[in-house]
């Protein structure tokens, strides 16, 4: 007897023998009874690099060059199949484990779920929807960061709005240390999907390579004529199905019903354990198995709806399959919410100010840190409602929210208790911010990196000085007009800098005195980036090493006044010191990195190439 598998292909194949060859029957038919996946008819593959970077999380280039930037994804390669480091290639913002190290980094959310790794992303359009076939990433330095591949229903292209919005993952791995630098081309066995797709997405994690991953080029391959699948998929059962309603819960138990009425089963001796070890057993659980959990019985409902459970929730994993039922889902139960990280999610309509706006009211009192991260759904009345609904919120991510209106952030100044506040590659500008140093004095944590916005960060940094004694880290990647002026009042007045990012700044120069100065007022730093500032010198090597010797991650990229002599001081004077970054230093080559190496195997020297 047939099986009701075997009839549905054997029904698929007697249609399709009444149009094609007898031939392209039998070879389909084989390749069903093989286990392999049957392709009806064959088409054309088509070839193609992404036509467009519609969205990424960060970056390490200039928002107004195309120098380390994502935009160079877009098009053809620029530099595969060579190998090093290239400006033509995209170049995420972090590497490595050293940032989860610092004060500044947050402490990670309880029950994420094991399989999440993503860390970046990017976002390419490609011309033609297609069925993939292939996806191969021309990775050109350090690779192994790609931990998933995702393909979108979703034509970024299409003029109409978007609706039924459906991410499948393509393929996805851990995190992996590849052995050599070299560039290589990664194509992974990909999963075949139901949808042609224009859209792909690229998830990465740095953690574990010994430098910044660089990519050159995306090519998706694929046919446009729709493949069948030889193979049945079960359904995936999303979090937005899991209901645990009343009336659910009491038809689960119709097999022990007699004469109308349930008969009581128990649970054996589980209901005898204490409330509080029940609700410790039930931490562990991820958010999807404890909604799951809450359908088997009354009595882990009951726990599983504890709002205990959900004083922290992390939806960043789930951000494909968010929405404002969702949110409405969990509603109840977050009533005493005190972290959420809503990372990623919303995009593309899937989230809307009702449904946020409701959330947030029902479940913004208790709550002190909130994680917006690349939520492009954002607008100035979710900023308002924050400030209205969060009185006591204490750290705020809207890092890479490059779509909210520069009016939008005059409410930040309203939460007057903010200790953390990230405001990387966001549009604020230069009364924004300085409302917000005015009103939110106890901050601890700023970041304005790539903030290209904000007109003269010599008065963000007097202002700083004035009111935010006790700021602990501060980010300035790529502000392009301090002074030394500006970082002499900031070393001045803030004398609790623990972390300093003064990456890609132009217009500090060593000949003023400035890195010096700030040397001896600032004895706590732990972190000082002053990347591609080509005046550092010996002088304030020597500086660091007599005044900072809590010292741990050092980055004088690019420097051509630095000499190996200074750098043995500052090494033996700071036996903290865990990463050391000379690329491009023009005294400094690979022989005297190896010997201080040698000399100090604790410390990561980094020393990039090209070739």
């Amino acid at each position: 007897m047939l099986t009701l598998m075997s009839m549905f292909y054997y029904i698929c194949l007697r249609r399709r023998s009444r149009s094609g060859t007898r031939g392209e029957a039998l070879t389909s038919r084989r390749a069903v009874e093989s286990g392999q996946r049957a392709v009806l008819p064959v088409s054309v593959e088509v070839e193609q690099y992404a036509k467009e970077v519609l969205d990424f999380s960060s970056h390490y280039g200039s928002e107004n060059s195309m120098s380390y930037t994502m935009w160079n994804l877009a098009g053809v390669p620029n530099v595969y199949p060579s190998s090093g480091d290239f400006t033509q290639t995209a170049v995420f913002r972090a590497y490595g484990k050293w940032w989860e190290q610092c004060a500044s980094a947050p402490p990670p959310f309880r029950r994420t779920p094991k399989g999440f790794h993503s860390q970046d992303y990017i976002e390419l359009g490609f011309e033609e929807p297609v069925y993939p076939t292939a996806v191969d990433v021309l990775e050109t330095y350090y690779p192994g960061a790609i931990v998933q591949i995702m393909a979108c229903s979703h034509n970024p292209f299409t003029q109409n709005p978007p609706t039924d919005v459906r991410w499948e993952v393509l393929w996805s791995g851990e995190p992996t240390k590849v052995l050599t630098p070299q560039a290589r081309q990664f194509s992974p066995n990909i999963k075949h999907i139901n949808f042609p797709t224009n859209l792909l997405r690229i998830e990465v994690n740095s953690s574990l390579l010994d430098y910044y991953t660089e990519l050159d080029a995306v090519i998706l391959r694929g046919v446009k004529e729709r493949p069948m699948l030889a193979r049945y998929k079960m359904p995936i059962i999303d979090i937005n199905d899991l209901s645990d309603s009343e009336e659910e819960l009491s038809d689960l138990g119709g097999p022990f019903r007699q004469g109308g009425e349930a008969k009581r089963t128990g649970n054996g001796y589980f209901d005898k354990l204490p409330y509080e070890l029940i609700q410790l057993i039930l931490s562990h659980l991820t958010l999807p198995d404890l909604c799951r959990l809450a359908q088997s019985c009354k009595l882990l409902h009951q726990h599983c709806c504890d709002p205990l459970q959900y004083t922290q929730l992390s939806l960043q994993p789930y951000w494909g399959r968010l929405s404002d039922a969702s949110l409405g889902h969990l509603q109840s139960r977050c009533t005493l919410l005190q972290r959420l990280n809503l990372s990623w999610i919303g995009n593309r309509g899937a989230l809307t100010l009702t449904g946020f706006s409701s959330f947030m009211k029902a479940c913004g009192q208790s709550l002190g840190s909130l994680e917006l991260s690349c939520c492009h759904f954002l607008n100035e009345p979710c900023l308002e409602v924050i400030s209205q609904t969060c009185p006591g919120l204490q750290e705020l991510n809207l890092s890479s929210c490059d779509r909210l209106q520069p009016q939008a952030f005059t409410h930040i100044s309203k939460l007057t208790r903010l200790r953390r506040l990230v405001l990387y590659r966001t549009k604020i500008e230069q009364t924004a911010i300085l409302s917000v140093l005015t009103f939110c004095t106890e901050l601890r944590h700023l970041n304005l990196g790539s903030c290209v916005r904000i007109d003269d960060y010599d008065v963000v940094a007097s202002m700083l000085a004035a009111r935010c004694y006790s700021l602990r880290s501060l980010d300035l990647w790529r502000c392009r007009n301090l002074t030394d002026r500006g970082l002499a009042e900031l070393a001045t007045g803030c004398r609790m800098l623990e972390e300093l990012d003064l990456g890609w700044c132009p217009t500090l120069q060593s000949s003023t005195g400035c890195f010096q100065h700030l040397a001896r007022n600032l004895p706590r730093l732990r972190k000082l980036f002053l990347t591609a500032n080509r005046t550092v010198c010996d002088s304030d090597v020597e500086e660091l090493a007599a005044s900072c010797p809590a010292m741990q991650h050092l980055d004088i990229l690019g420097t051509r006044l630095v000499s190996p002599a200074s750098l043995k001081k500052l090494l033996q004077a700071c036996p903290r010191l865990l990463l050391l970054d000379l690329s491009f230093c023009s005294q400094i080559d690979m022989r005297v990195v190896q010997e201080l190496s040698g000399l100090f195997p604790n410390v990561a020297i980094k020393k990039s190439f090209t070739q």
